[in-house]
C-alpha cells in the first residue's frame, strides 16, 4: 500500500503528463506560419521539459540532485507560461484552451516551489 506522499508523488506525475499531453494535443491545432512554429517548438520543448525534469529528481541519487531537477522543473513551467502567454497575447489558438493551460501550469509551478522549500527545509 502507498503512503499518502507516494501517492502524491504518482498522481502529481500522472497530472504533467496529461497536461503535457493535452498540450501536445493543442499545439497540433495552432496554425503552421513560421513565428507560430517557432514559438511552437519553444513551447514543447519547455513544457516536455517540466515533466522530465521532475521524474529525474524522483530518481535522484542525493538531495541536492532532488533540488536541482526540481528547480529545472520549475525553470521549464517559467519559461513555458512566456511562451503560452505569447501564444495568447498573438491571438494564435483558442484563447480558453491557453487560459486553461497556464491555470493548471500555474498550479504545477505551485507545487513545484512548494516541494522545493520542503526539500529545503524551509517549510
Amino acid at each position: 500500500m502507498q503512503s499518502d506522499k507516494e501517492k502524491f508523488k504518482t498522481e502529481f506525475k500522472k497530472r504533467m503528463y496529461r497536461w503535457l499531453i493535452d498540450l501536445i494535443k493543442f499545439l497540433d491545432s495552432v496554425p503552421k506560419d513560421t513565428i507560430s512554429q517557432r514559438i511552437i517548438d519553444q513551447l514543447f520543448r519547455s513544457a516536455s521539459s517540466v515533466l522530465a525534469n521532475y521524474i529525474e529528481a524522483q530518481a535522484s541519487s542525493s538531495k541536492k540532485d532532488f533540488i536541482n531537477f526540481l528547480h529545472y522543473a520549475l525553470k521549464s513551467a517559467n519559461e513555458s507560461k512566456v511562451w503560452l502567454a505569447v501564444l495568447r497575447d498573438t491571438n494564435r489558438g483558442d484563447q480558453k484552451k491557453i487560459e486553461d493551460f497556464l491555470k493548471e501550469l500555474l498550479e504545477i509551478s505551485n507545487i513545484l516551489g512548494a516541494s522545493i522549500l520542503t526539500a529545503k527545509g524551509r517549510r
